[in-house]
């Protein structure tokens, strides 16, 4: 055989062919009795499998099988084309709705300058906005970490500051050298 022809191997045309769902429709079905459904989901018992396949193409529909372990192996008469469509559409709405939320997060330190907390305050804004979640963390140099409370008033300026548009999802804690505070946008705590 010629390198890359046709047969089954690493590269071979019947891998780059193949239906990504494991599934067999009509002539695939191995079984010679199957339980058949019809499409509006009534039992038509069991029947050889010639004639399940007659009844789908009477009847311009596949036939499906739907739990290929059962005995006889359960059979749906459905337009597969549909079908995996529809999945397909159901899988990418389901990773939709999973999709991760993004976190930013900004830094500052505890004798931080007035007009820089103004310029953080507006990118919490419209990171929150854009529908973010926000970490907001407060390092620590040299012995300011002795004064913890003047990070702890910074952090609840900013959350009493920004309080229109983000909530704390989770109050000033310690992470090594940093205190550290998550929002949350408003408008998806009022969704979620």
């Amino acid at each position: 055989m010629r390198p890359g022809g046709g047969g089954g191997g690493r590269y071979g045309r019947s891998d780059r062919y193949s239906r990504p769902d494991p599934t067999r429709i009509n002539g695939e079905i191995r079984a010679r009795e199957v339980r058949v459904i019809d499409a509006d989901g009534q039992q038509l018992g069991i029947l050889p499998i010639r004639d399940a396949l007659a009844l789908a193409g009477e009847k311009e529909l596949d036939l499906v099988e739907v739990a290929p372990n059962a005995n006889p192996p359960v059979c749906r008469l459905m337009d597969y084309g549909k079908y995996l469509y529809e999945k397909q559409k159901r899988e990418r709405e389901s990773r939709r709705a999973h999709k991760q939320i993004e976190v930013k997060e900004v830094q500052m330190g505890p004798k931080t300058d007035e007009h820089d907390i103004q310029v953080i305050l507006n990118r919490i804004r419209k990171f929150a906005k854009e529908g973010a979640k926000i970490r907001v963390r407060v390092k620590f140099k040299g012995r300011e970490i002795y004064h913890p409370e003047v990070a702890q008033e910074l952090l609840q300026r900013v959350a009493n500051d920004v309080a229109d548009v983000a909530t704390v999802e989770s109050m000033p804690a310690f992470d090594g050298r940093s205190l550290i505070m998550i929002l949350t946008p408003a408008a998806s705590r009022a969704q979620g």
